[in-house]
């Protein structure tokens, strides 16, 4: 089994790796600082992505590709986040954040899918937000980042559709509050009630059974939000 994380140099990403090591699995780890990892096993391969880069994302793809016959896991978790109100956004903030949390992990899907679903179903599983779920607390300064994640939860439903009949299966986690610096950044002060292990531990196991029962669910994983 190979297992491709992205943003896996901190966090529910970093923990997600070791999760998946102690599933035996075979580890593809993108982040733009791989050195951060300071992970060593012989089942870990990583991989330097800045998904701000469009050249970066489909080299990283291809070293991917490269590297093993058949992914069969795929969490689009890398994600950048901005915290300013609304009327300071300015376009390039607008844009770094599109460009990392939706079409980064749009093309590098695109990428992977002729090495997906070959032998078994294949799942992707994209890390969205409560922020990006319709109908869910908002919070003022996180309109880029929020939309951002509605898309991503959309484009989890598109994906299922086109590929359900490619043996490749889709869903989105929408994560609440989880004590990440990304948290912190969004929300200084604010202790939440979950770990980065306890929501990595919830999402792999997720990852190596959810497609069994859930295609094209964009899923709420929040006891807080925060």
């Amino acid at each position: 089994m190979t297992v491709v994380i992205t943003g896996a140099s901190r966090g529910i990403g970093k923990e997600l790796i070791n999760f998946f090591l102690e599933n035996n699995a075979h580890v593809i780890a993108l982040s733009s600082n791989p050195d951060k990892i300071k992970i060593s096993h012989a089942k870990l391969q990583l991989v330097s992505a800045d998904f701000m880069d469009m050249d970066a994302v489909f080299k990283a793809a291809k070293r991917v590709k490269d590297s093993t016959k058949e992914v069969n896991i795929l969490i689009n978790n890398a994600a950048t986040l901005v915290s300013k109100p609304f009327s300071e956004i300015s376009v390039s903030d607008f844009e770094s954040t599109y460009r990392i949390n939706v079409q980064a992990p749009f093309f590098f899907t695109q990428q992977l899918l002729d090495a997906m679903g070959l032998t078994k179903t294949a799942h992707i599983v994209n890390i969205s937000s409560m922020g990006g779920v319709m109908g869910s607390a908002k919070f003022a300064g996180l309109s880029a980042y929020s939309s951002s994640k509605g898309a991503l939860s959309i484009l989890t439903e598109c994906l299922a559709e086109e590929l359900k009949e490619k043996n490749i299966h889709a869903n989105c986690l929408c994560l609440g509050a989880v004590n990440t610096e990304m948290l912190k950044q969004a929300f200084p002060g604010y202790q939440a009630p979950l770990n980065p292990k306890q929501m990595a531990d919830y999402i792999g196991n997720f990852a190596l059974t959810g497609h069994t029962y859930f295609n094209g669910k964009v899923l709420p994983v929040s006891v807080s939000t925060p």
